[in-house]
């Protein structure tokens, strides 16, 4: 993040632009924030207080990305890892790996997210199928899959409030 652009503003948690900045900085500045609210130790309790920043982070990606928010038993953040890279309107999901990675984080339960390139975040009849069988290989060895989160341009669906989770 550009700090020499931005002041802390009169109210805890806002910020004064000092100089002119350009739509690239503003969103590298976003991103930034986002990454920061994802940071270790933050506390997610519902997929959905993981929206705002998840959408910062994602939806500008040309090719499908399959992350997961990693959580101990407080449903702390552990860390936010991008875990597969796709195409255009999909990405190869491996549970084998990404149990590997919730044992190396000695994570209690998780938050999967992908986005949507095309925008729609609408999850399809393969996303509800990779998040069966990932929540059946992650329950083997305890660990709660507690939401999936598709991301769009304009919005994000989570499928545990759809009841598809």
């Amino acid at each position: 993040m550009n700090h020499r652009k931005l002041s802390a503003g009169e109210t805890a948690g806002t910020y004064r632009i000092t100089d002119t900045v350009t739509e690239a900085e503003l969103l590298s500045i976003a991103q930034a924030f986002g990454r920061r609210r994802l940071a270790r130790g933050r506390k997610i309790t519902q997929p959905a207080l993981a929206f705002e920043y998840l959408q910062i982070l994602l939806q500008d990606y040309e090719h499908e990305v399959f992350s997961a928010i990693f959580l101990d038993s407080q449903h702390r953040v552990i860390c936010f890892e991008e875990l597969f890279r796709g195409t255009i309107d999909s990405a190869s999901v491996y549970p084998r790996e990404v149990v590997k990675q919730a044992l190396a984080h000695n994570a209690a339960a998780l938050i999967l997210v992908h986005n949507h390139p095309s925008g729609d975040p609408e999850p399809s009849d393969a996303d509800r199928r990779i998040t069966q069988r990932l929540k059946d290989a992650l329950t083997l060895i305890d660990v709660r899959v507690i939401g999936h989160i598709v991301v769009g341009i304009d919005s994000c669906v989570s499928l545990a409030e759809r009841e598809d989770l």
